[in-house]
This record gives C-alpha cells, structure tokens and sequence, in this order.
C-alpha cells in the first residue's frame, strides 16, 4: 500500500503522523511512505531522517493526497484537506466527527474511508489510540492551569503548591479517567489540594487505594459538582464519553458561584468541551474569560510537547498502520473488532452510533458497514 503522511496545518500544530520508525517498519513490510516535505521538523525530525527511513519525500500536501492509498495524519483533516480526498481512499487520524458537522458533511461526501483514533478500542475497554495523548493532556492540565491562574494572564495569582504558611490550591478534577488520574498526580504532586469527581464506584476504589494519600475522590452529582466547583481555584473538565459529544456538566451560572479569576482548563474539548462556556482555542491565543473565569480550551494541547506526543502516538498507532497497510482496511477490520470500532465514514455513511447520536444524522453501525 501507498501511505501518505502530510504536514499538519491546523494551526500551532507540531506533531506528524507517522515518525521515521514507523515509517521504516512500513517500507520493511513492503509498502510505500511518501511524507510531505517538513512534516517531522515540528517534532525534531528532519527530511533526511525519513529518507534513510525509506521514505519518498513530496514537496506539496497535493501530491501526497494524489498518490497516498492511505493519509496517516495527526489532527482532523481542515478544509483544504477535505477537499484533496477521494472516494475509496482510507483515512486514519484523529476525527472527534460529533462536535464537528461540517468536518463531518465534507467526509461522507468525499466517498472516503475514515477510521478514527479516538474510537479505536481495546479488549479491555479501552482507547488505546486515544490513552496516549490523554496521558499527555492530563499531564499538561495543571502545568497549563497553573499558568492561566498567574495573575499577568487575568488569573487569582494563586501558586498552586502554595508556601509555607499559605495554602496551596484547589484543584477539582471532573472525570477520574486517563485524563483525571494523570491530571490529579500530577497537580497533587505539585503541592496542590487534589479532589477527583467520577461516577464509577470501581474506578473510585482503583484511585482510592492506588493514590489515597495524593488526592481524595468524591461521587459525581449535580450538588456535588456545584459544591466542589464554588470552592476550586482550579478545575480541570476530563470527562469522555468514546465518538460522542462531551456532557456539559458545568453551567454558566455556576460560574458566578466561583472565585473570581478562577481557572478552568477544558482537556474535553475535542469533543465539544463539559463545561458550557467553553469554546475551542489555540496555542496562540489560549485563554479568555467569561464572568471573571478564565478559560484554557485548546483543542491541541499535546502539540505544545510535539516530540514526546509524536513518539507517543506512533508507537500506538504503528501496528494499526502495519495491518490496515497489510491486509486493506476491511480485512483488517473483520480481523479485529475493536480496530473495527474506529470506522466512522465510510462510502458517504457515517458508520458510529455515537457519532450519529452526537450530530442528531443517520448512522450505521460499522460491523454493519463491513457486512455490506
């Protein structure tokens, strides 16, 4: 197979598709890499490290498009990426399709065949293409929260570990997930006062016995979350519901019942974000404010740390490559149902029930798709 990696053009991001090691193991199986000229530099990879990978290297994302079987990609394709697909052609990257109809309109009507990372799943009911970068974001959330609580960005000038003789932070977590769990360590390593909200009595006891004496868990309820809310200096929204759009769990009135210059830090905002005054951003210009509490909603936040998220995701993704590459992507699919989860367009159908749910359209499922 022909697989086609092109710079990412959505702006502020750095990470690529595919890394020369991946792109090696591809052309070892016997296939063909063409990435576009620069595609690595925002991660520390040079031209010339794909090239003695195997790889051809093409001046334009046009020829790439043109020629590629198969777009490896990072972020959801934009605009004018849409635009270069063709029906029959497989697209595998990053969609987040239910907070995002027009993305999700110019996909069906390419007529091409797009797998999604972020609905790929495991056998244990997991996310495995998605755990990465959730591990990254989370991890980022209190650095990038700390940040937008600095007074010079409109924030309470609160450390978050506070000193000696001043308190340190508190830090809410809404989702005890990949996300709230890294976002919880690290902001309680941190020194801040750490309390996690999540539905899941198991996934509470997991947390409870694993980081007890870290943080402490509280059940997730409407009065709950209010309360715990009206007391944070920080909240962290981490809440996943797999291909479907992120429940608003905090209202804009609640915001008058925070601290002013409070931060919030949406890491659900590819997914349309759980809190309702949330908007997606970028790294150029992260923050705004709304009724005093100031916002952190950028949709890319595991770009800002390109290579440690690039090499990430390729290892991740590399054996989902391989086989889609190997077998084509319906072989590939009925070989293995939980890849066969990622299938969500595919011949102007969207193929997610919880895609379809999320953009209130038609939809098939994608075991249903491959028996056609």
């Amino acid at each position: 197979m022909h697989i086609g990696c092109p710079t990412e053009i959505k702006p502020q991001e750095f990470r690529v598709g595919l890394t020369p090691n991946a792109a090696r193991e591809a052309v070892a199986n016997g296939h063909k890499v063409t990435m576009q000229s620069g595609a690595g530099i925002g991660s520390g990879f040079s031209d010339d490290d794909y090239r003695a990978a195997g790889a051809a290297i093409a001046d334009s994302a046009e020829e790439v498009f043109a020629t590629a079987e198969m777009i490896v990609k990072v972020k959801e394709p934009q605009a004018p990426e849409r635009r270069m697909l063709r029906e029959g052609q497989i697209l595998f990257t990053y969609l987040h399709l239910a907070p995002d109809p027009a993305q999700t309109e110019d996909l069906v009507n390419s007529g091409a065949t797009c797998i999604a990372y972020e609905t790929v799943t495991d056998r244990n009911g997991g996310l495995p293409l998605l755990a990465p970068m959730s591990e990254v974001a989370g991890r980022l959330a209190p650095q990038v929260g700390a940040w937008t609580l600095q007074k010079a960005n409109g924030g309470r000038g609160v450390l978050l570990g506070g000193v000696p003789g001043v308190g340190p932070a508190n830090v809410v977590v809404i989702g005890g997930g990949v996300v709230g769990t890294q976002a919880a360590k690290i902001a309680a390593g941190m020194g801040a006062r750490v309390t996690v909200l999540d539905k899941s009595l198991p996934r509470m006891r997991y947390l409870d016995d694993v980081y007890g004496r870290e943080f402490r868990t509280v059940y997730s309820s409407v009065g709950a979350t209010a309360d715990a809310v009206a007391q944070a200096d920080l909240v962290i929204g981490a809440v996943l519901v797999p291909g479907a759009a992120a429940p608003k769990l905090v209202t804009r009135e609640q915001l008058s019942t925070m601290k002013p210059g409070a931060a919030i830090v949406d890491v659900a905002i590819d997914q349309g974000g759980c809190f309702e005054t949330s908007k997606a951003t970028t790294h150029e210009d992260p923050i705004y404010e709304v009724d005093g509490i100031m916002h952190y909603c950028v949709a890319n936040m595991p770009g800002a740390v390109a290579r440690t998220s690039t090499l990430a995701l390729g290892n991740a993704t590399m054996p989902f490559v391989l086989a889609i590459a190997d077998k084509g992507w319906k072989q590939a699919c009925l070989d293995d149902a939980h890849l066969a989860e990622g299938l969500n367009v595919h011949q102007g159908l969207i193929t997610n029930l919880a895609v379809g749910e999320g953009l209130g359209r038609e939809a098939i499922s994608a075991q249903e798709a491959l028996r056609r």
